[in-house]
């Protein structure tokens, strides 16, 4: 599980990156704070993998809690999300290393992206020993935009062959909407390896994915092979 906070003084904002977020992978919430001071205080006696930043908050703001977590050397990665498109604090979010800096409002589309750019670089740096230009190119968001599966080199821990078995269960089903765990049912593969592949295909422009919350309960995603 990642474990995951959410820094966000608006109640509203806070439950739409809650409900964007949970469909995306294997995330688990352990707090949602509306201040950087409460968000401080329990980074003090906790870990996590994610944190979710709004930079306007009463108290000690986003900035100021980016500082304290660099400077106190945690390696926690953030995706800012707020209201602030000052240039000067854009210029410090991305020199303190944040993943990505999305301006309110936001789509989910953005929002998958900014977490998918964060798994696509936890993913390299976890299962990679070694970097070759295409992959640090990826990390770095430097890769062509029309890159695909054929003329770019695989990321570590995919297979053709498994890649080559999405794609054709998906082709044969072209008007059809699947979800992570209907692929996974029927292609026998677990929901982590799934999510894999098809972030994989999002990533190289193949597929296509959009948010459903008319299920009664946790919304879900739905991914559709582009033609």
């Amino acid at each position: 599980m990642i474990r995951t906070i959410i820094i966000e003084d608006d109640p509203m904002v806070a439950q739409i990156n809650c409900q964007y977020l949970q469909p995306l992978g294997d995330f688990q919430i352990d707090g949602i704070f509306n201040s950087g001071a409460a968000a401080q205080e329990y980074l003090k006696e906790n870990e996590a993998d994610l944190a979710i930043v709004d930079i306007y908050m009463p108290g000690m703001n986003g900035i100021e809690l980016l500082r304290w977590i660099r400077g106190d050397h945690r390696s926690l990665s953030v995706i800012m999300v707020t209201a602030a498109t000052e240039i000067q604090t854009v210029a410090e979010a991305l020199q303190l290393g944040i993943v990505d800096y999305l301006i309110k409002p936001f789509s989910f589309a953005r929002f998958q992206e900014a977490v998918q750019k964060y798994l696509r670089k936890e993913d390299v740096l976890k299962h990679s020993h070694t970097a070759n230009q295409t992959m640090l190119d990826q990390l770095l968001n430097a890769a062509p935009a029309n890159l695909n599966f054929e003329t770019q080199d695989l990321r570590k821990g995919l297979n053709q062959m498994t890649l080559d078995r999405v794609k054709s269960y998906l082709r044969e089903r072209p008007d059809e909407k699947h979800t992570c765990e209907s692929l996974s049912a029927a292609l026998g593969l677990s929901k982590v390896t799934i999510r894999r592949y098809l972030n994989y295909l999002i990533e190289i422009q193949e597929m296509v994915s959009s948010i459903d919350y008319e299920t009664g309960g946790r919304p879900r995603v739905l991914y559709l092979l582009k033609r």
